[in-house]
């Protein structure tokens, strides 16, 4: 399925937020999401299942100052 991850056009084969996110590498880490420009909580992404098209923004917190 192709979707968009902050901005760039992307394949996935998962369906499921969680999934997806495991797909791309962020499954252990700390990141926010949002799917069509709607916060979803790290609780709902296992039940969340996305469809062509759709829009996933990942935001991971960064260190420094």
């Amino acid at each position: 399925m192709i979707i968009t991850v902050n901005g760039e056009t992307v394949a996935v084969t998962a369906g499921r937020l969680s999934e997806i996110l495991e797909e791309l590498g962020y499954g252990g880490e700390k990141v926010a999401t949002a799917v069509n420009e709607t916060f979803v909580p790290a609780a709902a992404r296992a039940e969340l299942a996305l469809a062509p098209g759709d829009r996933l923004e990942i935001v991971a917190p960064r260190q420094g100052g």
